[in-house]
């Protein structure tokens, strides 16, 4: 487990404090505040989540890491050429 996986729960688990402490209190501006740390808190631990699982699948097949890669890339130039041409 890496530190921004380790942030991600620290942030989400003391937005959920937060928010918890807001709604006993009736403060909405704590409810919302908590909340938005907490869905803070998860997206950095997806994040590093998935930075973790694409370093460990690059170490492990690296030319299928590659093939990917490179087909993501011509996908995105084929994309790009055709939305170059508007409505000719």
């Amino acid at each position: 487990m890496d530190t921004n996986s380790v942030e991600g729960t620290v942030k989400e688990a003391a937005g959920k404090v937060q928010s918890a402490v807001g709604d006993a209190l009736g403060d909405t501006s704590a409810q919302v505040a908590g909340k938005a740390r907490e869905l803070s808190g998860k997206a950095q631990e997806l994040c590093a989540n998935t930075t973790s699982l694409l370093r460990d699948t690059t170490a492990e097949s690296p030319f299928a890491t590659l093939a990917v890669v490179a087909l993501a890339g011509f996908v995105m130039g084929a994309l790009w050429s055709r939305g170059g041409r508007g409505s000719d």
